[in-house]
């Protein structure tokens, strides 16, 4: 095994597994030294391998990129200390949920596997993926791949990387629902995602802010999949809330929309890929008698339609969010998104009140519809979930008080794009 301390020459030839001891000084990122401490001040290594807490009680978040290639990567991270009790979440590169609340006792050692997908625009020596300018610079798109270690009282002892070829591979396609969100308090289900899987399967997220499936297409988005998919890989397509504003000739549900939703389905295939439909969640617009307001026309139904046609499983997001929001009503379903007084956190100088895009518990709600979904399919997927799986039912959901979410350093008061 090579360690991180071996030259940058050998470390850049990413040819087999690296590790990281934590509990010795690591340098701070540089392109050209290719590991190291990131986004942040270097954390003290005592405080995040074995002292005592800090005398303010907790260990900031800290980050850690490792320079790598495109591809899917095995991460190896031994959680814990033999000298105090720890809590530690683990999310990587825009805040994607591998580990949830490892709570480790004085003396215990845990590790952990997961796997993450890195990549960047260029598709081959000729093409790159047109990525929007708020992309550019943005932890989805560089050269690293990069580890969030968060939590009340986050103990790590090592990381451990090395690619992985043979992972069964989850790309995601859609919108500001579904995409990596990178910044507080804004979330999405494909960010969550992850969280459900154990180390055979790596989901690669594609969605961003403000796409239709048109536009999705014309950013050489779903070439840049092709490019790196396998046979028996799954492409899932979330669509809908942006495309129904497209306006114009042949624009609406039955042409525009089917058609774009049939170029995914055959391009897909001929790579040997699985396609699986997701119909686009709702809007939180109530009705005088605490029914969810349909603001989605007919794009629900043409999935369905192109679904039904072509073969396609289709996951119907769409109702089970109306559950959702109906179960917890006009006002409990606020806590599903980005609604907040003014002042709830320190940086926040309004009020926000957004009914599309959800919050962190939201998004980790809708991450089980999907999951639920795969089930109700009978998907080869299942095989796949963690050891801690419940199912879920939209009509009983978790409560929003027990949920926890350490929040990450980087936040933004500006609303995603798309509606």
């Amino acid at each position: 095994m090579m360690t991180a301390l071996l030259s940058v020459a050998v470390i850049n030839c990413y040819a087999e597994k690296f590790t990281y001891d934590l509990s010795k000084s690591q340098p701070v990122y540089s392109d050209k030294g290719g590991y190291g401490y990131d986004l942040t001040n270097a954390p003290d290594v005592k405080s995040i391998t074995s002292a005592k807490l800090p005398s303010g009680g907790s260990v900031p978040p800290f980050y850690f990129s490792v320079k790598v290639p495109d591809g899917n990567y095995r991460v190896t991270v031994v959680l814990g200390s033999k000298k105090r009790g720890a809590d530690t979440y683990v999310r990587a590169e825009n805040r994607r949920l591998m580990v949830e609340n490892c709570k480790t006792k004085k003396g215990e050692l845990r590790t952990v596997s997961f796997l993450v997908n890195k990549r960047s625009v260029v598709i081959n020596d000729k093409q790159n993926v047109k990525i929007k300018p708020g992309e550019v610079g943005s932890l989805t798109w560089d050269d690293k791949l990069t580890l969030e270690f968060n939590g009340t009282a986050p103990c790590v002892q090592s990381i451990t990387i090395e690619p992985d070829t043979t992972a069964v591979t989850l790309y995601l396609c859609g919108n500001s629902t579904v995409v990596d969100q990178g910044k507080e308090p804004w979330a999405s289900w494909g960010q969550m995602f992850p969280r459900w899987f154990n180390d055979k399967v790596c989901v690669a997220n594609y969605g961003e802010s403000g796409l239709t499936a048109a536009s999705f297409l014309a950013q050489l988005r779903l070439d840049k999949i092709l490019s790196e998919i396998k046979p028996g890989d799954y492409v899932f397509c979330e669509f809908g809330h942006n495309d129904e504003k497209e306006k114009g000739p042949g624009r609406g549900a039955w042409y525009h929309y089917s058609v774009g939703l049939k170029t995914f389905i055959d391009r897909v295939r001929e790579k040997g890929g699985n396609i699986i439909f997701c119909t686009p969640t709702q809007r939180r617009f109530f009705e005088k008698d605490g029914t969810i307001r349909n603001t989605h026309g007919d794009f629900p139904a043409a999935m369905k339609a192109v679904a039904e046609r072509e073969n396609v499983p289709c996951i119907d997001l769409n109702a089970s969010t109306k559950v959702l929001f109906e179960t917890m009503g006009e006002e409990g379903s606020k806590q599903l998104l980005v609604h907040y007084k003014k002042g709830t956190f320190a940086w926040q100088d309004r009020e926000f009140a957004d009914n599309t895009h959800f919050n962190p518990f939201g998004a980790y709600e809708v991450s089980k519809l999907i999951v639920m979904g795969l089930k109700q399919l009978n998907s080869p997927l299942v095989q796949y979930l963690t050891k801690d799986w419940q199912d879920f039912s939209p009509s009983s959901p978790d409560s929003p008080a027990a949920f926890l979410w350490p929040q990450s350093i980087f936040h933004d008061a500006t609303k995603p794009d798309g509606n």
